[in-house]
Order: structure tokens, then C-alpha cells, then sequence
């Protein structure tokens, strides 16, 4: 279906399937300042970032990703919602949406008021110690580690959805690791790493929320990576309609009841309005 009254067909939908499950990708984010993975064709425009296997075993791995990370915190510390953050905010205290999936690492929903979120991909504003399980505060790490390394503190970089910075090729072997201060194990940030897996436990919530919920709506994803394709299958088995808010080519094109290709950050805060509007009236 084509945007030929973006905002009247989205409106639409909601009201038909007012208890939504809304998946949502690094484009909601972009706004924030926060950059996407991939153009609007879905194809990979970044260095490849750390991957999971790797970190664990290559202590060499583990000093590039927290050098690149140490430079990326202090943005995404800083970050603010966006636009359509507060409107799903919005719209969740409206009573539409159920819950919000996100395959976004960032923390940005919840800094914008949601209450009912899935952090499909984890946080990371958390560090776990992969020994005891112990979590800490990333920002507690961030001051280890700029107090250890003062040379790397001060870079500069383009900064990635995950937080990892684009450096220029540096020598990462004089950067000291914070290790964890209760048993000496490795610290990684709370977040599934390419090459990772969702815990099940995760994946299990998230499904049974789509199975509560009368539709999928989502917002800002290729669903190029299968974590998030999968809900659109699963929306598919259950009968149950999708609607896409999403500027460029799709995993899930052809499973889609809607498509609107309007900036989310147009689109939904004008939603939101309206919803308003309707229910003070």
C-alpha cells in the first residue's frame, strides 16, 4: 500500500489493532544523532565491528573494542530521544502499544518515558562480568578506563549505533582493560555482539508479547539481521497484520500490510496528536 495520506493510513491501523507490539531499529535512532548500519538499499555502510567469539578470546580484540568504545560512550551518554521516542512514549500512556521490542542498544525508549520494553539486543549502559555475573554502571568502567589511559581518553571518532567509534588505525596493544574488581573476570558491555546470540530467556518474552498483542508495527529496521525478521514471520503465522514506518528496502517487504515511507519522526509525532485530539474530544 503506497503513502497516499501517510498519517490518515497509519491512523487507521492503530485503531483497527489498538494493542500493539512495536519492533523498532537503529532508524528511529537516527534523529539522536545515533548513525544506522545500513543505507537505504539495507546494505552495510561501517567497518565490521568487533564480533562476539573474538572478543571472548582475544584479550588484543578486547583492547580495540574499548579503546573505539571509550571514545563512543561519552555520545551515546549524551544522546537524547527522539522525536518518534516520545511519541511511542506517547502512545504507550495512551493505551495502543503493549510493549516495545528494540534491536537498538541505546537506552533511548526508555529515556523517553516507555515503560513496556524488550531490550532485544541488551544495554550498553550495563557491563557483566562473564565470570561471576557481576553488573556494573558503564559509566563506572568509563572512568576506570580514562583514568588508565589518557592518551586514548582524549580521541575523537565517528560513533556507531553500538557506540563503537571509528579510530584511525591506532596501536591498541598499550591500552589497559578494566577486568572485574570481584574475581578478575572479562567485562562486556551487556549486549548481544555480531556473531552472538539473544538469550532465550529474551527471545521467549518478546515472543509471547507479539502472541498478547493484534498487530506488528515497525519503526525504523531493514530486519536484515534475523532477530528482528523473525517477529514479522511469526506476525505472519499468527494472522496477525504488520505495518512498516521505514524509508528504505525491507527484509519483510513482501509480508507487509503497510508500508509508509514518511520520516517516523514526521509521521508518528503527528499520530500522537491525533490520538490526542481524539480522546480529549
Amino acid at each position: 500500500m503506497t503513502d497516499n495520506n501517510p498519517l490518515q493510513l497509519l491512523a487507521d491501523f492503530v485503531h483497527r489493532h489498538p494493542d500493539l507490539l512495536v519492533l523498532s531499529g537503529a532508524g528511529i535512532s537516527a534523529s539522536s544523532g545515533v548513525p544506522t548500519y545500513r543505507n537505504s538499499e539495507g546494505l552495510w555502510q561501517r567497518r565490521p565491528p568487533v564480533q562476539h567469539r573474538d572478543f571472548l578470546h582475544d584479550h588484543s580484540a578486547r583492547q580495540r573494542f574499548w579503546a573505539r568504545n571509550m571514545v563512543g560512550w561519552r555520545f551515546m551518554r549524551d544522546a537524547h530521544p527522539s522525536p518518534s521516542h516520545l511519541a511511542l512514549a506517547g502512545m504507550e500512556a495512551l493505551g495502543m502499544i503493549r510493549s516495545v521490542v528494540t534491536q537498538n542498544v541505546d537506552g533511548l525508549h526508555q529515556r523517553a518515558g516507555s515503560r513496556r520494553v524488550i531490550d532485544l539486543h541488551g544495554r550498553i549502559d550495563r557491563v557483566r562480568c562473564l565470570g561471576c555475573e557481576a553488573l556494573f554502571h558503564r559509566e563506572d568502567i568509563q572512568r576506570w578506563l580514562e583514568q588508565h589511559n589518557p592518551s586514548f581518553a582524549q580521541r575523537v571518532g565517528d560513533v556507531g549505533p553500538d557506540g563503537d567509534a571509528e579510530l584511525d588505525d591506532l596501536d591498541y596493544s598499550v591500552l589497559q582493560v578494566c577486568e572485574c574488581r570481584y574475581c578478575g573476570g572479562v567485562l562486556k558491555p551487556d549486549a548481544v555482539f555480531f556473531g552472538g546470540t539473544v538469550p532465550p530467556q529474551v527471545v521467549a518474552e518478546a515472543a509471547a508479547e507479539l502472541q498478547r498483542a493484534g498487530a506488528l508495527l515497525v519503526v525504523g529496521s531493514s530486519l536484515m539481521v534475523y532477530s528482528g525478521f523473525r517477529f514479522c514471520r511469526w506476525a505472519v503465522a499468527q494472522g496477525k497484520p504488520i505495518a512498516m514506518i521505514n524509508q528504505g528496502k525491507t527484509r519483510a517487504d513482501e509480508l507487509l500490510s503497510l508500508k509508509l515511507t514518511t520520516p517516523c519522526d514526521e509521521l508518528l509525532p503527528a499520530l500522537v496528536s491525533r490520538l490526542r485530539a481524539s480522546v480529549a474530544g
